[in-house]
């Protein structure tokens, strides 16, 4: 199946087009961009130069992508986003190109679904199979790893990073890093415990689950600080890989650990 482009849309003869990709009615790709094969643009779907797009992702009306940054430092200096395949973008995204703060690119995974009026920020990592539910904002520099779910009309503070296979409850405020495999909620969002039913449902064994509790009990139930607890869970708790990751994730907080 060869492209399909509507006449009253506007392609730049510099953008890359791939096979079977779509672009609909009155939107807009800008110099320099590329649309991978089988990518749709439904209609009125605008693409700025720098921005890559990766197969068969699905882009609805309104969507602003691979704009400047809304970031006062930003003079018009080269940076890009990167977004992956099988993404679906529904109505009024924005996805921001990159500042000069980061590696120069904005990068959004594959497999995520990002709802209504979702904004995404310069410079934010976003990795795979995530969910980010309708009027969420995530501020420039958010880290965001695979499957990990988030709630609507959320606000994520700049520099913020939401662990793989958690959960944000909607109409949340999130200052401070989201350990994974937990729930967190609230206008100032506090820990609720493990995400148990999502690791359950993503094939986490019993017994795995049951090692995440011991470590989450130590971490925020016993009387103790982070790096005592660190020390406790790599001395009495098996070396896995789940543990291994939310060790490391607490090791790196900059802007400390939602408790």
């Amino acid at each position: 199946m060869a492209k399909i482009i509507h006449k009253s849309a506007i392609v730049s003869k510099k953008a890359k087009i791939g096979s079977n990709v779509e672009i609909g009615p009155f939107c807009i790709v800008g110099d320099g961009v590329e649309l991978k094969k089988g990518t749709k643009l439904v209609s009125h779907v605008t693409v700025e130069g720098g921005t890559e797009i990766g197969e068969n992702c699905t882009i609805y009306p309104f969507a602003s992508i691979g704009f400047p940054p809304q970031d006062l430092k930003y003079k018009d200096e080269k940076t890009g986003l990167k977004i992956g395949d099988n993404n679906i973008i529904r109505e009024y995204v924005s996805i921001h190109r990159a500042s000069v703060g980061g590696d120069g690119f904005t990068t959004v995974g594959d497999n995520n679904f990002l709802t209504a009026y979702v904004h995404i920020a310069h410079d934010c990592k976003l990795g795979n199979n995530i969910v980010i539910a309708s009027a969420t904002a995530l501020a420039g520099h958010v880290l965001v790893e695979d499957f990990a779910y988030i709630g609507g009309v959320t606000a994520i503070h700049q520099f913020t990073r939401i662990g793989t296979h958690s959960m944000v409850g909607g109409f949340s405020g999130i200052g401070q890093d989201i350990p994974p495999y937990t729930i967190a909620s609230g206008s100032r969002a506090k820990l609720y415990g493990l995400n148990v039913i999502g690791l359950k449902r993503r094939g986490f064994s019993e017994e795995t689950i049951n090692d995440l509790k011991k470590a989450y009990k130590i971490l925020f139930r016993e009387k103790r600080t982070l790096k005592e607890a660190l020390k406790k869970i790599k001395a009495e708790l098996p070396q896995t890989e789940p543990i291994n990751h939310l060790v490391e994730f607490i090791e790196k907080n900059k802007r400390g650990i939602c408790r």
